[in-house]
């Protein structure tokens, strides 16, 4: 599953400058050749699990770098609060580890926030952004579904958990065209496939605040927003976007998963925007 309490994190504290990325620790995957592409994954997801689609379409043209938060994929669980500084420093870094020097950045959910953050400490590095399913901050019925979500988590009642999270995964038409045997299926499989660090990723949902960043984005960006969206109200995605100057836009009919709603307008989105932009210096491998 994808994105998604304590003091909001904010802008405070990450001045425009170049700064260095420490050294990576994440687990991350690497793969291709080109100019750089990171990819921020979301909340309870993984690069594999959120990212598969878009690497095949990706990775003939572009170096495209992710890494997995703590608790999820090979990266082991932290005994600290997650912070948007750290998960955008470790994703430079994973970039730094694989001899990239400028990248776009691919962030999907809670990713946005971390793409967001990244552009924002590391401004030289950072050549264009993609945002799916974003928000800058979670609003009344968003913080309340991630503490549920947080919760259940944190109890190990993985069932419970899977039939929370299913409607606020899929568009309604999603959902009403399972069977009641593949609804099953779509209940275990999630289940079976929730990662250690899901409740640490919600703890940060609930947490974020990127209002501040957007308005010193000054690379270009797109704001895909999904359009039946029953986690992240589209409104608050639009919001994302209204921030950002110059954004472009683009719709997509589906529920906050993309990748399996579909995969192939999701990734041709991504590609087709990465194709406008000029070369780097630095591509990388």
């Amino acid at each position: 599953m994808p994105a998604h309490p304590q003091t909001p994190t904010s802008a405070a504290g990450s001045p425009a400058s170049t700064r260095p990325a420490p050294e990576a620790t994440f687990a991350r995957t690497a793969a291709g050749s080109g100019p750089g592409v990171l990819l921020a994954h979301g909340a309870g997801g993984s690069t594999a699990a959120n990212y598969a689609p878009v690497m095949d379409e990706l990775t003939p043209t572009h170096r495209v770098v992710g890494v997995d938060y703590p608790g999820t994929g090979a990266t082991p669980r932290t005994r600290t609060p997650l912070t948007l500084d750290a998960l955008a420093d470790e994703l430079v870094a994973a970039a730094d580890a694989e001899g990239l020097e400028t990248f776009a950045v691919s962030g999907y959910s809670l990713g946005t926030a971390v793409a967001l953050r990244a552009a924002t400490r590391h401004p030289q590095r950072v050549t264009a952004l993609v945002l799916t399913a974003p928000f800058a901050h979670p609003d009344t019925r968003t913080r309340l579904a991630a503490e549920v979500w947080r919760g259940l988590a944190a109890s190990g009642d993985r069932d419970t958990l899977a039939r929370f999270l299913v409607p606020l995964a899929l568009s309604p038409a999603a959902l009403a065209s399972l069977s009641a045997e593949d609804l099953e299926a779509t209940v275990r499989g999630t289940a079976e496939t929730v990662p250690e660090g899901s409740a640490d990723h919600v703890d940060l949902v609930a947490r974020v605040d990127v209002r501040a960043d957007l308005a010193r984005i000054a690379v270009p960006t797109l704001v895909i927003t999904t359009t039946e969206d029953q986690l992240i109200p589209p409104a608050l995605q639009r919001e994302v976007a209204a921030g950002i100057a110059g954004a472009r836009t683009a719709d997509l009919a589906t529920g906050h998963l993309p990748f399996a709603e579909d995969p192939a307008e999701w990734r041709r989105l991504i590609s087709a925007f990465l194709g406008t932009l000029p070369a780097p210096q630095g591509a990388g491998k």
